[in-house]
């Protein structure tokens, strides 16, 4: 496998090595030992699994401390970009986001630390979209950022006037208006 690093250096691409044949494909997208090896050390405590349609943007979301989670994000089938921003405000790169794009096709995989927002915009007809966390979802613990904010400035490569969004997501306030804290506080 490969690992890059994105613009923000700690949230990092994954290329699997996929293996090929005429039945059809295999890869890892988990072994302990080669992401260890590359620096990423994580318990995953929680699977999830989504499926949205076209122009659907989830995000941007986020859990305080003590429930702050890593994530492990790809796509199993269809087309997204997938954005990561960080909240961390000790960071010297705080507020800046990382964008890239992961699909069935390309297998990328995008890892998330603790201490970033994270969300995603459908680009294909529809999406099936997996996720490992490092900690457990907890209702009470989450907040989100808004999608269209312009401080942040995030092309989400859908016209807003497309842009699918829950309820929760519509009433997400703008990152100035965030509950931030320092970087080691994430990590508790």
């Amino acid at each position: 496998m490969k690992i890059i690093e994105c613009a923000v250096p700690e949230v990092k691409v994954i290329i699997p090595d996929v293996f090929g044949d005429e039945r059809g494909y295999f890869f890892e997208s988990w072994n302990e030992q080669k992401f260890a090896a590359a620096g990423i050390f994580c318990r995953w405590v929680q699977d999830n699994e989504s499926r949205s349609r076209a122009g659907v943007i989830r995000g941007l979301h986020y859990q305080l401390p003590p429930y702050t989670q890593a994530k492990l994000v790809r796509v199993i089938e269809g087309k997204v970009l997938d954005v990561a921003v960080d909240i961390r405000k000790d960071s010297p790169t705080f507020g800046r986001y990382a964008a890239v794009e992961l699909s069935g096709e390309n297998k990328y995989q995008l890892f998330i630390p603790r201490g970033f927002a994270h969300g995603f915009a459908v680009l294909s007809e529809t999406v099936v979209f997996a996720y490992k966390c490092d900690n457990i979802y907890m209702p009470a613990s989450e907040r989100g950022i808004a999608w269209d904010d312009p401080q942040l400035g995030i092309n989400w490569q859908i016209p807003a006037e497309n842009a699918v969004l829950s309820g929760k997501d519509r009433l997400n306030p703008v990152f100035a208006a965030g509950e931030f804290f320092d970087g080691a506080e994430y990590l508790r």
